[in-house]
C-alpha cells in the first residue's frame, strides 16, 4: 500500500487528550495510504481553488482496508457532517484535524476514563490488547494474543444495514460464528443473542466451551459493537498496598478524574480564574449523575456482603489469600456496573453467607448479566434466560434454570420423534432400491429445500435461535448423565462418632468452647455460619485429622468414615490412571472400575489418564469413586460441589438421599442442603447449635444482619 499523498507535508503537531490532529510519524505508524498522483493539467486547476477534492485513495490500518478506491470532495463554504458506525469511517478522517464540541470531548473522555479502568482489570476494550498476564489455574483471563494462540474464531460481517442499526443499540447480537480450539470445534455458525437488562445463565456440561465464550466476548474476538462497555470478571487482581476499600473506590477511574479536575478548578477560582465556573458546574454536575458521594458507601456495602468486615476492608490486599482476593475482584466489578457483566463460577469462592447475599443482590441488577454457574439454585434466583450450550450450539429459554429443565426435556422428546421419523422414511427408500447414501442425499435435499421455504417466511421475525430447519440429517442425542452410589451399610449403635468438652482455637483465637456435638447413623446435618467462624475445623476435629486442645473426640470401633473435601485429590496416585488406582487399591477388576467410574460421568478416555494429567473436575469424579468404594458408614463433605457441573451435584443429592448412613456437609450450594434434607447447625460465638428453623429462616437472618432485604422469589 505505502504510496504517496501528492508528497505534501503532514502539519506537525502533538495529539492533545481530545484526540486532535498527531504528527505525520504518529499517523504513519498505524496506517498506510496510497493515492492516484495528479496529472499536471489537474494541479494547475487545483491552484487558486479553495475546494478540496480527493480521488481513487486507500487508508489501511495495521492491514485492515478502511478506505477502498473512495473519493471525497469538499467544496470551500459547505458544512459537512461525517457519519456512519462507530470505529469505521469517519473516525479516520476526523483525526485530520476535525474540530471536537465539549459534549463530543466529555463522551471521549468518559469512554476513556473507562476503558482505563476495564485493562487495569485485566479486560479488553474496543479491540485493545488485554493487559498482559498469565492465566491462573482458574482459567482466568490471558492477553488476546494467548487466546489467539490456542483458538480460530471465524464470524460472518454484518451488512452496513446491520452496522447503523447496532450503533444506539445495547444489545448484542452474534451470528454465524465458529471458536475452534486447536481444531476441536466448539462452536459452529452458533448464534447468540443478549438483550440489555436480561440476566442470563450459560449452562452446558463441562468442557464443551462456557468459558472459552466468556474469554472471547470479553477480549472481544466476535463483534461486540465498541459502545457496549464489558467485563470479564474471573481473575484475581494485581495486589499491593492498596486497602481492599480503596482499591474497589478507585476502579472507577472516571469518578476519580473528575475529582481531580473539580480540585483543580476550585483552585483556579480562588485565584480569580472565573472562567474555569461554567466548566466547575458541568464536572459538578456530572459527579452527581454518577453518585460520586455514594461510591464508598456503596462499596462497603458490595464488601460486606461478600463477606468482609469493617476491619479487613481496611486491610491491605497484599495480606489476603487467593481467594479473598477474588473476593475483591468481583466487588470491583460490582462496584463499575458495566453494561454487559460476565461472571465464571461466581460462587465458587465464596461461603454460604456470601452466596446469598450476592444471590439476592443480583436479582435486582438492572444492566445485562451473563453467567456460568453450576449452582442450580443460584441460578433459578438471579437468571431470567438460559442459554445452553448443546452440539456445538447455543439455544435460548426464557425462564430460570429448572423451567429450562422441563422445556429441554420436551424438546427432547420432539427430536427423537422426528428423529424416529427421519430413520423410517430413509429405511423406506433403501427398500425401494436406493443405497444408503443415495438415500441420504435425497433426504437432506429434501430438508434443504423446506429449510428454504421455512427461511422466506420467517425472514421477518429475525429467529435467533438454531432451531431452524437444517439441510443436515438428525443425530440421535446422547443424554448426559450421573449417577453416583453410596453402597448400603450396616447400622451402628449410637453414639457413633461425636466430640466431649472439646475446646480448639490457633494461638489466641479460640474457634471452639467447651462443645459438644455428634454424627448419628441417621444424621443429615449442614454446618453454616460466616466465613473464618471455623466449620472445615469442626469437620477436621471430627475426622481426627487435628487434635483438640481439650476434651476428647470419641467414635464406634468399626466405624469407616468417607471424607471429601478441595483437597481430597491429593489423596489419590498422581502417577496411576483412575483404573489403576481403583483396580490396585480396591482389589477390583478392570471392567468393574471402568463401571464404577463411567457412572461418575468421568468421560471414557479419561479413564486411562494419568490422575497428574486430569482437570479439576475429573479428578473429583475419581475421588469420589473413591470414597464410595470404601463403604463408608458416615460421610463428611467440605464443599464438594466446587468442580462439578449440575448433573453431577444432582447426582450427588440422590446418592445421599438414598444412603443409609450418616451424613455432615459444609457447602456454599442452597440446593444440596436443601434436596438432601439437612438440619442446619450455626458455627458462632465458639460453640455449634442447631437453628430453629429452615433454609428461608436462615437467609433472612443473615440479610437482616448486613442490613438488607430478602428479594421475594417469584
Amino acid at each position: 500500500m505505502g504510496g504517496v499523498v501528492d508528497n505534501l507535508p503532514v502539519i506537525e503537531g502533538n495529539q492533545d487528550e481530545h484526540g486532535g490532529i498527531g504528527s505525520g510519524a504518529e499517523l504513519g505508524t498505524h496506517f498506510t495510504v496510497f493515492q492516484t498522483s495528479k496529472t499536471a493539467t489537474q494541479l494547475t486547476q487545483m491552484e487558486n481553488s479553495m475546494d478540496i477534492k480527493l480521488e481513487n485513495f486507500d487508508i489501511a490500518a495495521q492491514g485492515k482496508l478502511l478506505f477502498d478506491k473512495a473519493n471525497l470532495t469538499i467544496v470551500y463554504g459547505r458544512r459537512y457532517g461525517l457519519v456512519g458506525p462507530n470505529g469505521h469511517l469517519e473516525h479516520t478522517m476526523s483525526d485530520e484535524g476535525k474540530k471536537v464540541t465539549r459534549k463530543e470531548a466529555k463522551k471521549a473522555k468518559a469512554k476513556e476514563n473507562y476503558d482505563k479502568t476495564i485493562l487495569s482489570m485485566g479486560g479488553v476494550v474496543d479491540n485493545l490488547p488485554v493487559v498482559e498476564g498469565n492465566q491462573d489455574e482458574h482459567g482466568g483471563i490471558g492477553s488476546g494474543a494467548e487466546l489467539g494462540a490456542h483458538f480460530t474464531v471465524s464470524q460472518t460481517s454484518k451488512t452496513a444495514t446491520q452496522l447503523t442499526q447496532m450503533e444506539n443499540s445495547m444489545d448484542i447480537k452474534l451470528e454465524n460464528f465458529d471458536i475452534a480450539a486447536q481444531g476441536k470445534l466448539l462452536f459452529d455458525k452458533a448464534n447468540l443473542t443478549i438483550v440489555y437488562g436480561r440476566r442470563y445463565g450459560l449452562v452446558g456440561p463441562n468442557g464443551m466451551g462456557k468459558t472459552t465464550l466468556l474469554k472471547h466476548i470479553g477480549a472481544r474476538r466476535l463483534a461486540i459493537p465498541s459502545h457496549i462497555d464489558l467485563l470479564y470478571c474471573e481473575q484475581e487482581i494485581q495486589v499491593d498496598s492498596t486497602s481492599a476499600i480503596d482499591t474497589v473506590v478507585k476502579s472507577d477511574k472516571k469518578r476519580l478524574s473528575l475529582l481531580e479536575e473539580e480540585a483543580k478548578l476550585m483552585e483556579q477560582i480562588e485565584q480569580g480564574l472565573t472562567e474555569a465556573a461554567e466548566r466547575l458546574q458541568e464536572v459538578s454536575e456530572e459527579l452527581r449523575d454518577i453518585g460520586a458521594e455514594s461510591a464508598e458507601p456503596r462499596a462497603r456495602r458490595i464488601l460486606a456482603g461478600l463477606g468482609f468486615s469493617k476491619a479487613m476492608q481496611e486491610k491491605p490486599c497484599t495480606d489476603f489469600s487467593g481467594g479473598w482476593r477474588m473476593r475483591i475482584s468481583l466487588a470491583r466489578a460490582l462496584f463499575l456496573e458495566p453494561t454487559l457483566l460476565m461472571l465464571d463460577e461466581p460462587t465458587n469462592h465464596l461461603d454460604l453467607n456470601a452466596v446469598i447475599w450476592l444471590d439476592n443482590y443480583l436479582q435486582t441488577w438492572k444492566k445485562t448479566l451473563l453467567i456460568v454457574s453450576h449452582d442450580q439454585g443460584f441460578l433459578d434466583s438471579v437468571c431470567t434466560d438460559i442459554i445452553h450450550l448443546d452440539n456445538q450450539k447455543l439455544h435460548s429459554y426464557r425462564g430460570n434454570y429448572t423451567l429450562f429443565k422441563k422445556q429441554y426435556a420436551q424438546d427432547l422428546q420432539v427430536h427423537e420423534k422426528n428423529f424416529d421419523q427421519q430413520q423410517k422414511q430413509l429405511k423406506a427408500m433403501k427398500k425401494e432400491g436406493k443405497s444408503s447414501k443415495q438415500a441420504e442425499e435425497q433426504m437432506k435435499q429434501q430438508l434443504a429445500n423446506k429449510a428454504k421455504k421455512g427461511g422466506k417466511k420467517n425472514a421477518a421475525k429475525q429467529n435467533d435461535d438454531d432451531d431452524a430447519p437444517s439441510a443436515e440429517l438428525l443425530q440421535r442425542r446422547k443424554e448426559y448423565s450421573v449417577k453416583f452410589q453410596f453402597p448400603e451399610t450396616d447400622k451402628l449403635n449410637p453414639p457413633v462418632l461425636g466430640l466431649y468438652g472439646v475446646t480448639f482455637g490457633y494461638g489466641n483465637d479460640i474457634l471452639f468452647k467447651n462443645i459438644d456435638f455428634g454424627v448419628d447413623m441417621d444424621s443429615r446435618i449442614a454446618i453454616v455460619g460466616p466465613n473464618g467462624v471455623g466449620k472445615s475445623t469442626l469437620l477436621k476435629l471430627l475426622i481426627g485429622k487435628i487434635e483438640p486442645q481439650s476434651g476428647e473426640l470419641r467414635k464406634h470401633r468399626t466405624l469407616r468414615i468417607g471424607w471429601f473435601d478441595q483437597h481430597a485429590n491429593e489423596a489419590l496416585n498422581g502417577e496411576q490412571t483412575p483404573v489403576e488406582f481403583l483396580c490396585t487399591k480396591f482389589n477390583i477388576d478392570y471392567q468393574e472400575a471402568r463401571k464404577q467410574l463411567g457412572t461418575t460421568g468421568l468421560a471414557t478416555h479419561a479413564h486411562t489418564v494419568k490422575i497428574r494429567d486430569l482437570s479439576g473436575g475429573q479428578k473429583s469424579r475419581v475421588a469420589l469413586c473413591n470414597l464410595a468404594l470404601g463403604s463408608p458408614d458416615i460421610i463428611i463433605l467440605d464443599e464438594p460441589t466446587n468442580n462439578l457441573d449440575i448433573e453431577s451435584i444432582d447426582a450427588l443429592a440422590e446418592a445421599i438421599r438414598d444412603f443409609n448412613g450418616g451424613v455432615l456437609m459444609v457447602t456454599h450450594d442452597e440446593r444440596l442442603v436443601v434436596r438432601t434434607d439437612c438440619n442446619l447447625w450455626i458455627v458462632e460465638n465458639q460453640t455449634v447449635a442447631e437453628i430453629d428453623g429452615d433454609f428461608d429462616d436462615y437467609k433472612k437472618e443473615v440479610l437482616d444482619a448486613l442490613g438488607e432485604a430478602l428479594i421475594a422469589k417469584k
